[in-house]
């Protein structure tokens, strides 16, 4: 898994504590975002990614996915890509 990094749709949302899963700051989070609008924002910031059936080990009951993402840098400056294309729900 080299130069792979695994995203869950948890690590954007703003519902969550940093302490439930959260990985980005409030001001970059989302409400409620949902392994679509991860999916998304992937596209739209050009990224190679496969989604995977499994589930983040703190939320395993919610079955939200995941996405696996090609990406050589460190996962925050992918989080930072990522939520900064992450559109609000509607």
């Amino acid at each position: 898994m080299e130069n792979e990094r695994v995203l869950y749709p948890c690590y954007f949302n703003a519902a969550l504590e940093r302490r439930q899963g959260r990985r980005v700051p409030l001001g970059l989070a989302r409400t409620g975002v949902t392994m679509q609008d991860l999916e998304r924002a992937l596209k739209k910031a050009g990224l190679t990614y496969r989604v995977e059936t499994a589930s983040h080990p703190a939320h395993w009951h919610r079955r939200e996915g995941r996405a696996v993402v090609a990406w050589s840098e460190s996962k925050e400056a992918l989080l930072r890509r990522v939520a900064g294309v992450l559109e609000p729900r509607k």
